[in-house]
């Protein structure tokens, strides 16, 4: 088929691969001008109404999947009898890929991996949906080192009443399957937590935990055995992680996190471990301490240094982290009222060139002090480029009050901002109270200019390789 043009409009340029139900080709979008993935059905499958029906049914459910960390649809559609979906294109390599080519991953780089692959789960989650064929090769990496999650051929609806196949069925890829997917039994969010579990084991280990010859010999390794160790194949795995993994991969899904959303702050918590964010030490059990004679010392030299300490440690209460956003900000005694840290409250988007959506409805959880969660812009697919001046979100600082800095992170670094305020939580917002910047995971923008009740942070442009913007937590002093 390379070659043919699809609907007048998609080029076939490249196979890059091809499955039991369907291949994917590279392609040119002759309309638009860009590279897109064009998944087409095979032609044995097209007159049987399942397999039909189960591929649209994936156009449907992707396409409600509006996440940084899950590849977009774009377009679907039908040619000479064919069925196909049209996906952004991923310029990289697959996970399963990259495992093959460099072995057990840098424990950083594995927990940053799992975490992004997580938030796309936890976010398709929400929306309903399990993938139930969570491994590897379903985990796009492009060139900026960003996860996404493609292949919900079979995801299934959350409920059950609406799911494309009823228990008793067995899909999946058996060496990354729960063991309630190959009994046959009843699936949901727990099952993605399992075989994500398998990945990241994959990805400590360089090895899959069950290897066998045959799908059947692996899945019932999967129902009865416990995997080995990762600890005894990488000792500079900490023991929270391993503990974490085998958490997820329990046999019983009641017995595994409550949710993927739990199993990502608990990686995000590893990760902080990890970079040493977080360090207690503590004599072991039943350690005792060497005694020392004691000896006579002069007060005056100890109170000299008590009070340098009390002065720093007041320099250093000043610097307040707030949890689980990962962003600094600067905490002044006397309440808010004289500079400490201000609460603000994501209240709606600010689109005054476009349709005033922007997801307004989902700002508030740019403050709710959770890192999993998110306020996001809508996608633009002629991405850095919004193709208007700027799109903005709304906060409410609950009264008029002078902001000196206000911290942002993000999982989509790159992207252009600046911070402007006004009265009005509908705009406009006519002071700039910040110098443009570029934003990283984790930025601070320093704030000038007179009291006021609502800021906005004002984005100008998209990060490279991203289509859409998204602002986890949100910090101002």
């Amino acid at each position: 088929m390379v070659g043919q043009v699809l609907s007048d409009r998609y080029e076939l340029e490249e196979l890059v691969g091809s499955g039991g139900m369907s291949s994917v080709f590279r392609a040119h979008d002759r309309l638009l001008d860009r590279k897109v993935a064009l998944k087409v059905l095979h032609q044995q499958y097209t007159d049987d109404a399942g397999y039909v029906e189960r591929f649209r049914h994936e156009a449907r459910a992707v396409a409600a999947l509006s996440h940084p960390n899950i590849v977009t649809v774009i377009d679907r559609g039908e040619h000479g009898g064919r069925q196909f979906i049209v996906f952004e294109y991923i310029e990289g390599e697959n996970l399963k890929e990259l495992i093959q080519r460099r072995g057990p991953t840098p424990v950083a780089t594995a927990l940053e991996l799992a975490m992004q692959i997580s938030r796309g789960l936890s976010f398709a989650h929400r929306q309903g949906l399990v993938h139930r064929d969570v491994k590897p090769q379903n985990v796009l990496l492009n060139g900026d080192g960003q996860a996404k999650v493609t292949d919900f051929g079979i995801a299934r609806s959350l409920d059950v009443q609406h799911g494309m196949t009823q228990t008793g069925t067995v899909l999946g890829t058996s060496d990354y399957i729960a063991p309630e997917q190959a009994q046959g039994q009843r699936v949901d969010e727990h099952t993605d937590v399992y075989s994500l579990g398998v990945v990241l084991y994959e990805l400590l280990t360089g090895e899959v935990p069950f290897p066998g010859e045959n799908f059947v010999a692996v899945a019932m390794r999967h129902i009865n055995e416990a995997p080995p160790p990762i600890r005894d194949k990488r000792p500079d795995v900490s023991q929270r992680l391993e503990a974490a993994v085998q958490k997820a991969m329990a046999k019983e899904p009641d017995d595994r996190f409550p949710s993927m959303a739990d199993f990502c702050r608990e990686l995000e918590a590893c990760q902080a471990e990890e970079q040493g964010a977080t360090q207690v030490i503590t004599p072991a059990r039943g350690a005792t301490r060497p005694r020392r004679r004691a000896r006579a010392v002069s007060p005056w030299p100890l109170l000299v240094v008590l009070a340098a300490l009390i002065a720093i440690g007041a320099v250093i209460a000043a610097l307040v982290w707030h949890s689980g956003t990962g962003v600094f900000s600067i905490d002044h005694p006397g309440g808010s009222g004289a500079g400490g840290v201000v609460p603000l409250h994501g209240v709606g988007a600010h689109d005054p060139y476009g349709t005033n959506g922007e997801n307004g409805a989902v700002a508030k959880l740019a403050t709710d002090g959770v890192a999993s969660t998110y306020w996001s812009t809508e996608q633009y697919y002629d991405a850095p480029n919004l193709d208007k001046p700027g799109v903005g979100l709304v906060l409410d600082a609950g009264k008029s009050v002078q902001l000196h800095e206000l911290g942002i992170a993000s999982g989509t670094p790159g992207f252009t901002a600046e911070i402007r305020a006004g009265n009005s939580m509908s705009g406009p917002f006519p002071d700039v109270v910040s110098s443009p910047q570029q934003a990283g995971a984790r930025t601070t923008f320093a704030i000038g200019g007179g009291p006021h009740r609502y800021y906005e942070v004002w984005i100008t442009r998209l990060g490279q390789g991203f289509n859409t913007a998204q602002i986890n937590e949100i910090s101002a002093s």
